[in-house]
């Protein structure tokens, strides 16, 4: 569905343009939009093969199972339906990790994983249940330690410090992930007491 939004949005567009007679410049937008494109890709190549590494790494020295054991006990607080061992939280871990360290790239198929076994543990009913509500307000918050793509984007453009965005991502995205916690229990609960 969404590839036709775009063709459609082009081809408006262009259909604009022509009555307009601003082809020229569209054409211009195009090829610049194309090379920024390519720029901005190179960016994120070098922060991202990084940071992959080091998650890599993290991975095979055994960090990450002692992260995720950490996080566990936090894990099962939030998502009470969804039981310890069951793949879905295991994936739902590595996708909230992989956020954290700003990898949003590497943290989309595990989320996609995460809702595809939280739909077979909802028995694939079509309304979303508690459990896959909580991880889409978390992953929507996306609680960042390191915001990857956006130092690569400073950096790309730049700046002369790209860090600097390190500690106000780290405070608004905890805040808005508490934010997200609270609100979902609270109409979890409002749901509850009205007998859904």
């Amino acid at each position: 569905m969404i590839h036709i939004i775009w063709v459609a949005l082009t081809l408006i567009g262009v259909i604009f343009a022509m009555f307009n007679g601003t082809m020229e410049e569209v054409n211009k937008a195009v090829f610049s939009g194309a090379k920024e494109g390519v720029t901005i890709a190179f960016g994120f190549i070098s922060v991202l093969v990084f940071w992959l590494g080091l998650m890599n790494i993290a991975e095979k020295s055994g960090l990450l199972e002692k992260l995720g054991n950490l996080f566990k006990p936090l894990m099962r607080r939030i998502f009470p339906d969804v039981p310890p061992e069951h793949p879905a939280m295991g994936y739902m871990l590595s996708n909230l990790l992989a956020n954290m360290f700003g990898l949003g790239n590497a943290a989309t198929p595990l989320g996609i994983k995460a809702m595809e076994q939280l739909k077979k543990l909802n028995k694939n009913k079509d309304q979303a249940s508690r459990s896959m509500i909580t991880f889409l307000a978390l992953n929507t918050t996306g609680l960042t330690l390191v915001p990857t793509t956006v130092i690569s984007i400073r950096m790309t453009y730049g700046s002369h410090n790209p860090t600097d965005i390190v500690v106000p991502t780290l405070l608004s995205t905890f805040f808005a992930t508490i934010a997200a916690i609270m609100i979902d229990r609270y109409f979890y609960y409002l749901r509850k007491r009205k007998g859904e």
